[in-house]
């Protein structure tokens, strides 16, 4: 069985409600748990139209946020950065200038710093994304776009035409490298500059 704990050292702690989630099914439906989340958070968040963002967290004021969005503790948006879909910021995440992230959930101490892509994605803890690489989160290049994922050498279909990567902790991702969509990255994985990543049967 895929668990995203064994890619994701904090998920449960973090999302104890989504143990047994399946990855593709959790960004699918982010935007419904984020609002339950945004109901219990405490008066550290400021809670705008759907938005939450810490006391602490830094969003500089060129950043576009479309709900439902929670920025957590000591994390920092950057000038010209578009959040929408559904974004979970845990806590200490930096998203840079010119980044979009779009359905997706960023664990703690992680970079997406420099127009980057993050589609449809969880991202564990201690990810670094070098400039200009991104998460694809859907098969513009084939006729069925239908995602699967390659899980335990056993071929795993996902049901959705958007789904773009499970990156575990530590991870490193090189500049303008691609993670194909359906992409799962085991932690402490290392992807070269310019690599693209498709996860194939062998």
């Amino acid at each position: 069985m895929l668990l995203i704990d064994s890619f994701i050292f904090q998920f449960s702690s973090i999302l104890p409600s989504q143990q047994q989630a399946l990855p593709w099914n959790l960004t699918k439906n982010l935007t419904t748990i984020l609002l339950k989340i945004m109901a219990d958070l405490d008066s550290n968040y400021s809670v705008i139209n759907n938005v939450a963002i810490h006391k602490t967290a830094v969003v500089e004021s060129t950043a576009v946020l479309k709900a439902p969005i929670i920025i957590g503790k000591n994390c920092f948006v950057g000038a010209n950065a578009y959040l929408r879909g559904g974004v979970y910021l845990t806590e200490y995440v930096t998203v840079g200038t010119g980044c979009e992230i779009k359905s997706s959930i960023i664990f703690p101490h992680s970079a997406v710093a420099h127009f980057n892509f993050i589609g449809d994605s969880i991202i564990g803890s201690y990810v670094n994304f070098e400039a200009g690489s991104i998460t694809a989160n859907h098969h513009n290049d084939r006729v069925d776009k239908q995602i699967s994922v390659v899980h335990n050498s056993i071929l795993l279909k996902t049901g959705t035409e958007k789904f773009g990567a499970l990156v575990g902790d530590h991870s490193k991702i090189g500049a303008n490298a691609v993670l194909s969509p359906g992409t799962l990255l085991p932690p402490n994985t290392i992807v070269k500059r310019l690599e693209l990543i498709e996860q194939k049967l062998y």
